[in-house]
């Protein structure tokens, strides 16, 4: 397969990418890991008129300290995430979830910005975003915004990024104390996207749960933030019953569809057994 023609750029500075992206306006792509655009554009789904790569800015590949939390630039490979000390000591939920993306050849190519800005609803990464609180940074022709993770993703392949703006940083707030952490998934191989995840974090206060996050994915167009489920346990002392319900109110919080891999009742039922067994690792490491 090969892709429709395009014209093809590739700045070493944001500023010239930025320019790029006005001057081409909506039909211009950005190119930057490539694992989801290239096969894509193979296959004829995606017929970008221009493509404007951005692998040779190198101001935007970094993992950095910020104020308690991180810093990391969007062209950062999912590699890097992977082997960072920084982020395992900063962000720990993050550290966990990349190596379940794919594999070692795709997370030496992936990049963070790329997947967050891809929103593929049953990827790893927008929601682990969610559960952390992150923010999205972009950058456009009125200069930076941040944006919530939670109001970054609009829909199936969706964000809230305009056609002349650019991902170009996310910012991770300070891991909160006493707080637990896990992200389970099921998928029919290691490295096939999951047909349902769930990103969880859990915060004790003398044995009360004093906060929780509850994110699922694979279940509905964008990550799915499981208040009710998260109310269920706050105030309360941490215990297996205690879990039950919440997974409960996760499965009916969940909008997911039927496909080919999964019903849309078999993943209500994935999201209640999982969100269980999220909140049960997640207290293993308060």
């Amino acid at each position: 397969m090969k892709p429709a023609s395009f014209e093809y750029s590739d700045p070493t500075r944001l500023e010239d990418a930025l320019s790029l992206l006005r001057d081409f306006g909506p039909e211009a792509k950005v190119l930057a890991g490539g694992q989801s655009l290239v096969p894509l554009m193979n296959m004829r789904l995606a017929r970008p008129k221009y493509l404007v790569d951005i692998n040779k800015i190198a101001e935007l590949d970094y993992i950095r300290a910020d104020d308690g939390g991180l810093a990391i630039g969007a062209l950062t490979r999912e590699r890097s995430v992977e082997r960072s000390s920084l982020v395992q000591a900063r962000c720990p939920l993050l550290f966990e979830a990349v190596p379940l993306i794919a594999h070692p050849p795709i997370r030496n190519r992936g990049t963070i910005g790329g997947s967050l800005a891809h929103a593929d609803p049953a990827a790893e990464l927008p929601a682990v975003m969610v559960a952390i609180g992150a923010e999205i940074v972009a950058q456009g022709p009125a200069g930076e915004r941040g944006i919530k993770a939670e109001d970054f993703f609009i829909t199936y392949l969706t964000t809230a990024l305009e056609p002349a703006e650019i991902l170009k940083e996310i910012r991770i707030p300070p891991w909160p104390a006493n707080t637990g952490w896990a992200f389970v998934e099921l998928a029919r191989r290691h490295g096939d996207m999951a047909i349902v995840g769930v990103a969880a974090t859990l915060t004790l206060d003398a044995g009360v749960c004093r906060g929780a996050r509850i994110v699922v994915t694979g279940s509905g167009g964008t990550p799915i933030r499981a208040r009710q489920a998260e109310a269920v346990l706050a105030g309360q002392r941490p215990s297996d019953e205690l879990f039950q319900q919440a997974g409960q109110k996760a499965g009916e919080e969940v909008e997911p569809d039927d496909d080919i891999h999964a019903s849309a009742d078999y993943r209500r039922h994935l999201a209640q057994v999982l969100t269980r067994r999220a909140l049960l690792a997640a207290l293993e490491k308060v």
